[in-house]
């Protein structure tokens, strides 16, 4: 009888498989990718470990209290743990960045020189990420053994001087950074990026190349709520200069009508007016896909109309005329199917309503549930 065996993947396979992750992970939280890729080789046991294979769990993080994911069971400390699972190593590596980022006990890791490792490695036993006495000395000859610091020293180099942040490469003592810059960790932020009203709301412009992160640790606002606020539904890099709101759209902007420009979209045109997307597209009968022509005119309120000619707009001016449209606030554990039976209505009737393409909701999303 013949017998298969899986092989087995080496550490240098693991690294090259994964280490391109790792970099773009250190551009936008900060994580050395040398620690995050020692991290990966020590937790999954390069990449051969029952739980790795089972949860694409590739940093041994457990489930938490505020863990919504899938889980799986397995033997460590105790028996029977529970464990995160990820449909994606990708996934694995960016929640291990903001498992890092967004926890208060492991701030200081991040006023540390990235290229320091061995302080690195030494700060996360310190803050208790793992129980094995010597894990800091199993991180370190990882990282000498195979080089991992160059990825870091590499990456310091590309990461682009216009961000919102940039790599302190110089190790500049933070009493003597200038009091115009607000140092935060190794990340610099120059005195320009300050939030300002804009569309009467709370905001700040933002280059691109830029982490959201980045400015949710900027601005000390939960990274899920900045995403929410910002109609995103994952956090990365942003793509193009533009504004980022510090606090909920509106569901009706401040003007009334907006008229496209040429090579704007939908999503586009919800920043730059203030406007919650979800109300702009029912507003317009638009889903965020559209192929918007240039000089159309768009309702941004729900009580004003545009023809169907695009001319000038009218105002429904009896009161039996206005909109009795009735909206539902996402909570947490809701779904298409849960709001639909709270309002007798059908799950299509919601999706058409509110131009989703798709059952997936982000809790605080605004709905509208009758017309």
């Amino acid at each position: 009888m013949n017998v298969v065996i899986a092989q087995k993947i080496t550490t240098a396979q693991y690294i090259e498989r994964y280490k391109d992750i790792a970099i773009k992970e250190m551009i936008r939280s900060g994580v050395p990718a040398a620690i995050t890729l020692a991290q990966g080789v020590l937790e999954t046991e390069s990449g051969n470990s029952v739980l790795v294979k089972k949860s694409n769990n590739h940093f041994g993080i457990k489930c938490k209290v505020e863990w919504t994911g899938e889980k799986v069971y397995h033997d460590d400390d105790e028996s029977g743990e529970c464990f995160r699972k990820y449909d994606s190593a990708y996934l694995s590596y960016k929640d291990h960045s903001d498992f890092l980022r967004t926890r208060a006990h492991y701030a200081f890791l991040f006023s540390l020189d990235p290229s320091d490792y061995s302080a690195w490695a030494h700060g996360l036993k310190k803050a208790g990420y793992a129980t094995n006495p010597r894990y800091p000395q199993i991180l370190i000859k990882t990282i000498e053994d195979y080089n991992l610091n160059e990825y870091t020293t590499e990456t310091l180099k590309e990461i682009p001087d216009y961000s919102v942040y940039a790599i302190n490469k110089e190790k500049t003592n933070p009493t003597t950074v200038n009091q115009s810059v607000q140092k935060i960790g190794n990340f610099i932020f120059p005195p320009h990026i300050k939030p300002k009203s804009y569309n009467g709301l709370n905001a700040v412009y933002v280059d691109s190349g830029i982490s959201l992160l980045a400015i949710a640790t900027r601005f000390k606002i939960d990274l899920a709520d900045l995403l929410d606020y910002n109609d995103l539904y994952e956090d990365g890099i942003i793509e193009k200069s533009s504004w980022i709101y510090l606090q909920r759209k509106r569901m009706d902007a401040l003007a009334k009508t907006y008229t496209v420009k040429k090579g704007e979209t939908v999503y586009d045109i919800s920043q730059n007016a203030g406007i919650q997307i979800s109300y702009l597209m029912a507003y317009n009968g638009l889903n965020e896909a559209d192929d918007l022509k240039s000089g159309r005119i768009l309702s941004l309120q729900s009580e004003v109309i545009v023809d169907e000619e695009e001319k000038p707009l009218t105002k429904k001016s009896s009161k039996s005329s206005k909109t009795s449209v009735k909206y539902h606030e996402v909570k947490p554990n809701e779904n298409l199917q849960i709001i639909s039976k709270k309002y007798n209505v059908d799950v299509d009737d919601l999706k058409e309503w509110n131009n989703l393409n798709s059952m997936k909701l982000k809790i605080g999303q605004r709905l509208i549930v009758s017309k």
